[in-house]
């Protein structure tokens, strides 16, 4: 199962047995006092600097939200997503709640798009999912409904079935569907980590899909995250997951040695080219 993405220029694809594409995180204002101001405000270098730097550090795609009080995100998502495809030439994802925005970003887009996301509730799969036919984007499916985040691998794989077969109804391709098994914050429960584990496995075998998470909220609340993202991101990876959202600069090294060990690097390129570059750099 490969899912191929694009930006006008570059193409990403993503599956099993291929290297971890990394979505980098950071163009998102959750957080970031002086990235809402400037979007706020209008002022793009904020966000032409968070995209060069992603890239710099080898992120594969990016992720664009706009997402904050006191910004109109049907306005200003499609400025951002243009600024940034004139910033840099990898491929996006869309990340809003707001169905209008994403029409907005998608008439603008220039390639084939990651729309992040849908979930199983009606009124979600109702509006996502034609606008991801009509535009013939990628979709992420959140495992979750009206009835929130499931507590067990069984019930977000049920959600992750109903997602893929609304999707195939429209005519969507399996292969353009990539499930987020929903990372959840170990410190509010230890078993959150073995529970997405194990939807991973389970979407894989019953579905085949590729998998995400936003692989940071593991640690969200505990002592030295980093040390909690970094195991985390491996097992993840060995459980089956092929894209992870993640702060690139901080992981990209993690995932290299994880896809070294997995067999995913010939004669270790990739990972010495990253030692090379690490090493050059102090």
């Amino acid at each position: 199962m490969e899912t191929r993405l694009s930006s006008s220029t570059k193409e990403v694809i993503i599956g099993v047995g291929r290297p971890t594409v990394l979505i980098g995180e950071r163009i998102n204002p959750t957080g970031k006092k002086k990235l809402t101001a400037a979007l706020q405000t209008g002022d793009m270098e904020a966000i032409k600097s968070e995209a060069m730097g992603q890239v710099a550090a080898d992120a594969d795609m990016l992720d664009v939200n706009v997402g904050a009080m006191g910004i109109d995100q049907i306005s200003i998502l499609p400025q951002v997503l243009q600024q940034v495809m004139k910033t840099v030439d990898v491929p996006l994802c869309i990340d809003t709640d707001n169905i209008k925005a994403l029409e907005a970003a998608l008439k603008v887009y220039k390639g084939k798009a990651l729309v992040n996301s849908v979930t199983g509730e009606e009124k979600s799969l109702a509006n996502v999912l034609p606008l991801v036919k009509q535009y013939g984007a990628v979709v992420i499916g959140l495992v979750q409904d009206g009835k929130g985040i499931a507590a067990d691998s069984g019930g977000r794989v049920a959600i992750a079935h109903k997602i893929v077969e609304r999707a195939e109804v429209l005519g969507i391709h399996r292969e353009d569907i990539i499930i987020d098994c929903l990372a959840l914050a170990i410190g509010a429960d230890n078993k959150a980590g073995l529970t997405v584990l194990d939807t991973v496995h389970r979407i894989r075998d019953e579905l085949g899909v590729n998998t995400t998470m936003g692989a940071s909220n593991v640690s969200f609340g505990m002592p030295d995250r980093e040390l909690l993202n970094s195991a985390f991101i491996a097992t993840a990876i060995a459980a089956g997951a092929t894209c992870l959202v993640v702060d690139v600069a901080k992981v990209r090294s993690i995932v290299l040695a994880v896809d070294l060990i997995l067999g995913r690097d010939p004669y270790a390129g990739r990972y010495i080219k990253e030692y090379r570059k690490r090493r050059n750099a102090k």
